[in-house]
């Protein structure tokens, strides 16, 4: 019987032909095509839509949390006590509410709700055990005392429950999509997508944190994640989500003919602008410095080169990459999976290094690296200032529109909650690309970068 190790190898083989890309020189990313769609259909089905077939009955969510205080999606009717990251949806005739991908790709920055950007308040370093057993109460109370809500929100409770304990990152503000996904696919069936109640294949023990890219970025990229690894039709990885509730790939086509309606969507977004002044002498000096110094790899307007950074250029932490081969099993799933296949598959090539993405907003998407552990841009260009324990406030969030990231607060290793960059996964190294610039070079790329 073949080892995971060695289908992994045979994975990586058949994608790259018979030789491994230079592991000193950036691999171009090539284009896939991609379906087209109706963007306005798609924003109301990313908002509105069922791809998430289950929940909790409305009327214990209302009694949980209440009334949300601000509607920011105006979306009327059931949907209007609900907050943004939620949707109601019907199972068996009862209301459930569901959450949706706005979850993790939207964000409440200032007064206003960022579609596409990146949610870093997110908190999976909360006890999930924990949370798992109130799931389990609430079960108990739905069977005891509302025997049709808990038929309709049996599915959900049973998986939710299922995975819960696997997600616990080592501090707040980092995104644990990569351990969901995981810990979904070691429980399905990669053809027919049926549950398991027990794990199909081993999860490992480390829970690896990620940072969650903007969506305007996705127009200008033809790989999806961190390490580029997501290739062929993007539709298929938009609808991960739907494996939380999947009862079957039936279920998975009626998602998939409406998912290309979402990505014409996605395309439509853009980066927020600067909100406040620019100094414009300033940022044109910015400007030459950058394509001198960044524009090869993370590219400028719309000349972006689709670049595959290896380890040996970028020495970021490797944990995230490195996942794809000490645990070969999640990629063997997929591309053997339903996703797979039909006239539009998708596969996952790994590679070893990370994509250098576009910089579209990058001003308001701190922190920063794929692992969101520098909290500012001016520490992605001066390593020297990167602190090893920090926090913020994520109860009154302040941007420090100036050095471009977070008000932070600087601790040490007796710090409870405070990223700790020296956790695997979690390093703050690598990216010294501006290290060799001036002080004066830096706060002129820094204002450049405003501009974006």
């Amino acid at each position: 019987m073949k080892s995971w190790w060695s289908i992994g190898a045979i994975v990586l083989l058949f994608s790259f032909g018979n030789s491994l890309p230079d592991p000193e020189k950036p691999v171009p990313i090539p284009a896939s095509p991609q379906r087209t769609g109706d963007a306005v259909k798609g924003y109301q089905y990313l908002v509105s839509g069922d791809y998430v077939k289950g929940g909790l009955p409305l009327g214990l969510y209302k009694r949980a949390l209440g009334k949300q205080q601000k509607d920011f999606l105006n979306r009327g009717g059931l949907n209007s006590g609900v907050t943004h990251d939620f949707t109601v949806v019907e199972v068996n005739g009862e209301q459930l509410v569901a959450p949706n991908c706005l979850q993790c790709h939207a964000q409440v920055f200032g007064d206003s709700l960022v579609m596409g950007m990146g949610n870093t308040y997110l908190d999976f370093s909360a006890n999930q055990t924990m949370n798992t057993k109130n799931l389990a109460m609430a079960g108990k109370l739905l069977k005891l005392t509302a025997p049709a809500k808990y038929e309709a929100s049996k599915n959900f409770l049973r998986v939710s429950m299922a995975v819960g304990p696997y997600l616990n990152t080592a501090v707040r503000g980092v995104n644990a999509a990569d351990r969901l996904a995981a810990a979904l696919v070691a429980h399905r069936d990669p053809v027919t997508f049926q549950w398991s109640d027990t794990l199909l294949m081993p999860l490992p023990d480390e829970v690896i944190p990620s940072d969650v890219p903007a969506w305007w970025l996705l127009k200008k990229k033809n790989a999806m994640f961190y390490n580029g690894f997501g290739r062929g039709d993007f539709g298929r990885f938009l609808m991960a989500s739907n494996l939380l509730t999947v009862t079957d790939t039936a279920e998975s086509a009626e998602v998939d003919r409406q998912i290309s309606d979402v990505l014409a969507y996605l395309y439509t977004l853009k980066a927020p602008a600067y909100p406040f002044p620019i100094d414009k002498e300033l940022a044109e000096k910015g400007a030459l410095i950058y394509n001198d110094h960044c524009a090869k790899c993370h590219g400028n307007g719309d000349a972006y080169p689709n670049l595959l950074v290896p380890a040996a250029i970028i020495n970021t932490d490797t944990a995230l990459y490195s996942a794809n081969y000490q645990n070969p099993q999640f990629v063997d799933w997929f591309n053997r999976s339903w996703f797979a296949s039909g006239d539009h598959p998708a596969k996952l090539v790994p590679y070893q290094g990370y994509i250098a993405p576009p910089l579209d907003g990058v001003w308001c998407t701190a922190p920063y690296l794929h692992n969101g552990s520098v909290p500012t841009i001016e520490g992605v260009l001066n390593s020297a200032v990167r602190p090893a324990f920090w926090t913020r406030d994520f109860n009154k969030p302040e941007y420090d529109y100036q050095r471009l990231g977070w008000t932070y607060y600087t601790g040490d290793a007796s710090s409870v909650g405070y990223y700790d960059t020296n956790k695997k996964g979690y390093g703050n190294y690598g990216h010294y690309f501006g290290d060799k610039l001036t002080d004066t070079d830096r706060k002129a790329v820094i204002e450049y970068l405003k501009t974006l």
